[in-house]
């Protein structure tokens, strides 16, 4: 091989070891649950042969399969919009020049970091009736002489979960809008500034139009993580009772794995591939048809800003 041909081949050879791994980690298994959701399988895994659509025919036919979906689809707008304005606000707190934005910036990270696992198992303790730390902290204070039970209802519980849901994802939208608002050039605000705009011309006109590619990577990685979450549901409820509490991530695992469902799981497991899909397909297309609609008024604006500046020092002159 000379060194021309070998110059043409090395990225692949470079890209080979991804693209393999994601063949038999990713592509592989994506295959197998498409092909496992049309078969028939018997409790022990056996594949049975083809058996057409009668896996989705038993889930869309149970009512337990429409309470699951609602509870997820309210799961995953919840959490994504709420971590997404709340992360938005902490990430204009935090682009400020304070004393100890350092360490301030080190303790949002720590929700984030820690194992999803880890986060719900402290909450579940937070919220225990009789020995959790929430109560323990209401009654130390005098606010109340006795225990409250914070979750009477599944409703209660999936509330919390949410909560917690948000509270963990919150570091990531922060830190993705922030490195946004890293990036914008100072002579917007100060362009601005001149011409005598407020705080929020400057947010709604300036911050949230430049920050907006960050808050799409953002808000499209959230809802595909938020949409397949497991830990926190599983950890904190398992999905009980019955059902109440349970996204369709929790609710396949336990069509496979407690009632030995598989064709159904995998049913269920390509519906939530589908749902997803057509979601993040339409939000980036709403998305992408903005943005080129904005591309050439940001850049008319660009170029405007130089002969801007120079009108107002010769004006000062």
């Amino acid at each position: 091989m000379n060194k021309k041909t070998f110059r043409k081949v090395e990225p692949y050879i470079w890209i080979a070891p991804s693209v393999i791994l994601m063949a038999i980690f990713i592509v592989i298994p994506i295959i197998s649950v498409f092909s496992t959701s049309f078969s028939k399988m018997t409790k022990a895994g056996v594949n049975k042969g083809f058996t057409g659509f009668d896996n989705f025919a038993n889930v869309l036919s149970d009512s337990t399969f429409w309470m699951v979906l609602e509870n997820t689809l309210i799961w995953t707008v919840a959490v994504v919009v709420l971590s997404t304005v709340l992360g938005f606000i902490l990430a204009l707190l935090l682009n400020n020049k304070f004393k100890g934005r350092k360490i301030a910036r080190a303790i949002i990270v720590f929700p984030w970091a820690t194992a999803l696992v880890i986060q719900a198992s402290a909450w579940k303790f937070m919220l225990d009736t009789d020995s959790g730390s929430l109560n323990t902290l209401l009654m130390s204070l005098g606010l109340t002489d006795h225990a409250i039970n914070f979750t009477p209802t599944p409703a209660a519980w999936f509330a919390w979960e949410i909560a917690c849901g948000i509270f963990v994802t919150i570091p990531f939208v922060c830190f993705t809008v922030l490195s946004g608002l890293q990036s914008i050039d100072a002579s917007y605000y100060e362009a601005a500034t001149v011409d005598g705009a407020n705080y929020w011309q400057k947010l709604f006109k300036i911050t949230v139009p430049l920050v907006k590619p960050s808050l799409t990577i953002s808000t499209i990685l959230n809802i595909i993580y938020v949409f397949n979450s497991f830990p926190i549901i599983w950890t904190m409820t398992k999905g009980d009772p019955a059902y109440h509490t349970d996204t369709l991530v929790t609710y396949l695992y336990k069509l496979a794995f407690y009632n030995g469902k598989q064709g159904d799981a995998s049913a269920v497991s390509v519906i939530g591939f589908v749902i997803l899909l057509i979601c993040s397909g339409i939000y980036m297309v709403n998305v992408l048809k903005k943005e080129s609609g904005n591309t050439k008024t940001r850049r008319r604006r660009d170029n405007a800003l130089p002969g801007l500046f120079i009108m107002r020092k010769e004006k000062k002159g």
